[in-house]
């Protein structure tokens, strides 16, 4: 994995029955995949590529940003010197920079609605706890 790739992914567990094991197993042996991570990730993304529309036509109605949003301090103090809250909506990764206080989330984060991974500083997650769908 490259430098930095770890933060663009995000570590899944799932449980496969023996049958389907074996079979993924027999097509990594006859050289279609490298291993089982390579045919899972290859599943997945052809089973997302075949409803590529209907997620194309949900991530704009929803209004939810597609990749990595990231959030600093200065992001945030900018927008409550403006008075706004914002909402939080990704399809992706959102991250909150680790020198952002709970007091600032508090201040200008109204909702936070993440379909990936939500990474934050452990007190800033607490204090927005019940504003995360």
């Amino acid at each position: 994995m490259a430098a930095g790739e770890s933060e663009k992914t995000e570590k899944i567990t799932i449980n496969l029955g023996l049958v389907d094991l074996g079979q993924i197993d027999l097509l990594v042996q006859e050289g279609f995949y490298t291993n089982r991570t390579d045919f899972i990730r290859t599943a997945i993304r052809t089973q997302l590529a075949t409803r590529g529309e209907v997620l194309d036509k949900t991530v704009s109605r929803r209004t939810l940003t597609l990749g990595n949003c990231y959030y600093t301090r200065r992001d945030l103090e900018e927008i409550r010197e403006t008075g706004q809250m914002i909402h939080i909506r990704v399809l992706g990764l959102a991250t909150i920079a680790v020198d952002v206080s709970p007091q600032l989330a508090l201040d200008t984060i109204a909702s936070v609605e993440v379909l990936g991974a939500f990474r934050a500083p452990t007190a800033v997650k607490a204090v927005l706890a019940d504003r995360t769908a």
